[in-house]
């Protein structure tokens, strides 16, 4: 896959629900490149910006305008929730699943689910039924199932939330591998601690806004906003 950046750019955006507002407005024109994390606290907005550029978020004011066709975009992108949704079916049909959607040739599907079988440590259950995994089993099948596409940009909501430490860090290789391969992350996560291992870049989110962005070597040690120095010392922020 050829890695190249491209762009979004998001004109007034706002998400309503109920009357109240949970993202927005928003406007940014935004080079989606690397390893992008989005940070705040509970209630920022975090994952309904996820879902507003892949467009599983209807928006009721504004546009989400990506730098190629729309169907091209949904084409070349991937979502991973928070909590993982499996199908019903075995590891291997799970893995091969993606692949049958964009009719690829059946020798081809095979090969493929073997080598991500490998890759995310799931070689030796390929036909155990993937709703019997365990937590981490199953986010790193998820994770799989997405990245098997080979998508220019992946958006994964919290994808190590509730892992212990050993699973959490097979995934942060595996996203590793990914933005090396050529796909473009998006992420949203809690933990400061893989931010600080993870991003080339930072979106930082309170009330529903973007207040902050940056790189994240800069973001880290020089925030240029109080509540974003606040968030990053552990304070409680509204």
């Amino acid at each position: 896959m050829v890695n190249y950046p491209i762009s979004v750019s998001l004109n007034s955006v706002s998400v309503k629900r109920r009357g109240k507002s949970v993202l927005g407005p928003l406007s940014l024109d935004f080079k989606v490149d690397g390893f992008n994390i989005v940070l705040g606290p509970n209630g920022a907005g975090k994952t309904t910006f996820l879902k507003v550029l892949h467009g599983v978020e209807r928006v009721s004011y504004g546009t989400v305008k990506w730098s190629i066709p729309d169907a091209k975009a949904r084409q070349s992108q991937a979502y991973v929730f928070q909590s993982p949704i499996m199908l019903r079916r075995s590891v291997r049909q799970n893995l091969a699943y993606p692949l049958q959607l964009v009719g690829m040739d059946k020798a081809e599907i095979t090969t493929r689910v073997v080598e991500w079988a490998q890759k995310i440590g799931l070689q030796d259950v390929l036909d155990f039924p993937a709703p019997r995994l365990s937590g981490g089993e199953q986010q790193k099948l998820a994770l799989g199932r997405a990245l098997i596409r080979t998508p220019q940009v992946l958006f994964l909501d919290e994808p190590c939330a509730n892992l212990d430490g050993r699973s959490t860090r097979e995934i942060e290789e595996l996203l590793k591998n990914a933005t090396q391969a050529g796909t473009h992350i998006i992420m949203t996560t809690h933990d400061l601690g893989q931010a600080r291992r993870l991003a080339g870049r930072i979106l930082f989110f309170l009330n529903g806004t973007l207040h902050e962005q940056g790189n994240a070597s800069e973001f880290f040690i020089t925030p240029s906003t109080s509540a974003a120095r606040a968030f990053l010392n552990g304070d409680i922020i509204e």
